[in-house]
């Protein structure tokens, strides 16, 4: 199975960028976790993105808040799907690293998901590997039947108390 890149802006972004890593493990999707900076190191981050695919790379998610560079760095180098994910600062609720993250320019796509939306991020990705990887699409057909299960169940506790 290929593997998942997680490229975060700095060290203090991990609080919510643990919330893809930790899904990606939990369904055994291999990841290699980065602190590559698109400002303060950004041969470092053009080096990563350029040799992402033949190291074994199939989607890249980056997360940054603020000015959000990082993906858009990211996917300007590989050819690769690059899922930005951006983040709140201090500050800031967010709509800076939306915009940054989602308004890239023609030729240079980057998926992005909600403002500190890691979770969703690891599953797009996954959805990304699982176009070739059945026992992957398995595992997410899975996780929908579960997640719909929970709503239903929800739906049903809802309705007894409320509608009798």
């Amino acid at each position: 199975m290929k593997k998942v890149g997680v490229v975060m802006g700095s060290k203090s972004d991990l609080p919510v960028v643990e919330k893809a890593i930790s899904l990606l493990q939990e369904y055994e999707v291999p990841v290699q976790v980065r602190v590559l900076s698109a400002h303060r190191c950004p041969d470092e981050a053009r080096a990563f993105a350029a040799g992402a695919r033949q190291a074994g790379f199939g989607v890249l998610i980056a997360a940054a808040g603020m000015a959000a560079h990082l993906a858009g760095a990211l996917a300007a180098n590989t050819t690769l799907p690059v899922i930005g994910i951006p983040l709140r600062a201090a500050g800031s609720d967010g709509a800076d690293a939306l915009y940054s993250t989602v308004m890239m320019p023609s030729g240079i796509p980057v998926a992005t998901v909600a403002i500190d939306g890691a979770k969703n991020a690891a599953l797009l990705a996954m959805e990304i590997l699982a176009v070739s990887d059945e026992a992957l699409a398995e595992k997410l057909a899975a996780f929908r039947r579960e997640d719909t299960a929970k709503t239903l169940a929800a739906d049903r506790e809802i309705c007894e108390k409320y509608n009798g």
